[in-house]
């Protein structure tokens, strides 16, 4: 839907994630696909992603900060911000501080056409949070420019994991086809290949290409990223 946008303005992608890897895990292929067809695209992170391992210290910080940035160029991604919310103690924090932040991002940056995020059905609680903070922020008001599209994604080692019964699984009706960048998500995952694992670790870059490969076969086509409709607006 987005491709169709005003052709007198460049339509505006934003990715919220927790953890420097989410975006390329959850979504990196569709990004490599906005930016090849000329959008503006942002990732915004709430942590450094390494703040809450025992021997983790500066140099690591540094590390993950690079294979951040490789990893962006990897996909063709303008900008990237962010934060120093707690790595995996975003609960310690009010939402309303998470909120504002998105929201001073933002301001400076632009009100997105489309944003990509977490599934609120996730076991890590830093994806849970960012969630709930990119709902609140992108509350529908009226007055207010609210954004047309918001579309969940999945972190392979963290959506799946969560038990059943606990919040909502993640059942997707939303495909991207991201045959033609499958080789870019695979290039930005390399560079964070600290934080990958052997096979058959679900996180880990052969089971990451299977779901690709998956949840294309679902729909027909070589590769494809799915994700969950939080919310679309047609005009």
């Amino acid at each position: 839907m987005i491709e169709q946008a005003n052709a007198t303005s460049r339509p505006r992608v934003l990715v919220i994630a927790a953890h420097a890897d989410d975006e390329a895990l959850g979504c990196g292929g569709s990004l490599a696909r906005h930016s090849a067809l000329g959008h503006d695209t942002a990732v915004l992170l709430m942590t450094d992603g390494v703040g809450s391992r025992e021997d983790a210290g500066s140099a690591e910080a540094i590390r993950r900060g690079t294979a951040m940035n490789l990893a962006m160029q990897a996909m063709g991604v303008q900008t990237c911000e962010r934060f120093d919310f707690p790595d995996n103690a975003m609960d310690s924090v009010p939402l309303l501080e998470i909120t504002r932040a998105i929201e001073k991002f933002v301001d400076g940056w632009g009100i997105p056409d489309r944003i990509y995020t977490h599934h609120p059905g996730d076991l890590n609680v830093d994806h849970q949070l960012t969630h709930r903070a990119t709902m609140t922020c992108f509350r529908p008001q009226p007055g207010r420019h609210t954004v047309r599209e918001i579309l969940c994604f999945e972190v392979p080692s963290s959506t799946g994991w969560m038990g059943s019964g606990v919040g909502s699984a993640f059942v997707p009706n939303w495909s991207n086809n991201i045959s033609d960048t499958l080789e870019q998500k695979k290039l930005a995952l390399r560079a964070y290949d600290l934080e990958m694992r052997p096979w058959p670790h679900a996180r880990s870059h052969e089971a990451v290409e299977a779901l690709a490969r998956h949840r294309g076969a679902t729909v027909g086509v070589e590769a494809a990223e799915a994700f969950v409709v939080e919310r679309i607006i047609v005009a």
